[in-house]
């Protein structure tokens, strides 16, 4: 296993902490599996991954059930402690070996270049830091990996742009855990160094009221197979 300390980037065990908001999460995704069609959503995220893959923000657990049998180990960074709990107990359904371990995506508990593809749920949206983050995601994914990514952020015209920044200023992080809907995952990816593979603009719900969450991205990146020179 790929396990390390952080060393000075070293974070608690639970790195967050949001019990309300963790227990509402893990009704509605569950529901969301099949009302809002997030199960075929996972299914096309993990299509096609092999080798060993790190998912950063695991949540309870529900990409577990879609990982193709040519992945050979899965190491789930959740950082809240009853969503861990969760994805722990999926982890023992799951058809893939899978391990679940605390840890923040901006100083994740592993060794560098460990990994064959990196899976990003949801996830952009509630880190501290985005840039810190990503720049994790390329320390720990080998030369030329691969990151599936499924993400919500900014979208929509002018009047759901000013709302949408409202609400990230306001009561919108106080009241979800964390997160925001203002951000810009595949400009994120982009910055940080990343090649942009494809990728499309999914509504959720697919059929129904458009929220300031419904603008998602689902798509493909790698890390360079040769860094540039700093």
């Amino acid at each position: 296993m790929a396990l390390r300390s952080a060393g000075s980037g070293k974070v608690s065990r639970d790195a967050v902490h949001h019990p309300l908001f963790a227990r509402f999460y893990a009704r509605i995704s569950v529901n969301a599996e099949t009302r809002m069609g997030m199960g075929d959503i996972r299914e096309r995220l993990l299509a096609g991954l092999s080798g060993r893959v790190i998912e950063i923000g695991a949540g309870n657990g529900l990409n577990f059930a879609h990982y193709p049998s040519a992945v050979s180990e899965v190491v789930a960074i959740e950082p809240e402690r009853l969503l861990r709990k969760l994805a722990q107990e999926s982890a023992l359904r799951a058809g893939v070996p899978v391990d679940v371990v605390p840890g923040a995506a901006e100083a994740l508990p592993v060794k560098s270049e460990a990994f064959d593809a990196v899976v990003l749920s949801l996830v952009l949206c509630s880190v501290r830091d985005v840039s810190r983050a990503l720049g994790e995601v390329r320390r720990v994914l080998r030369p030329g990996g691969v990151v599936r990514f499924f993400e919500h952020g900014r979208g929509g015209g002018p009047a759901m742009h000013f709302t949408q920044r409202t609400l990230d200023r306001t009561v919108w992080p106080l009241l979800s855990g964390g997160c925001h809907v203002s951000r810009d995952p595949v400009a994120a990816l982009r910055t940080a160094g990343f090649e942009l593979g494809p990728y499309r603009q999914v509504m959720m719900p697919e059929n129904g009221p458009v929220l300031p969450s419904s603008y998602c991205v689902l798509g493909t990146a790698w890390r360079p197979a040769e860094e540039q020179p700093s």
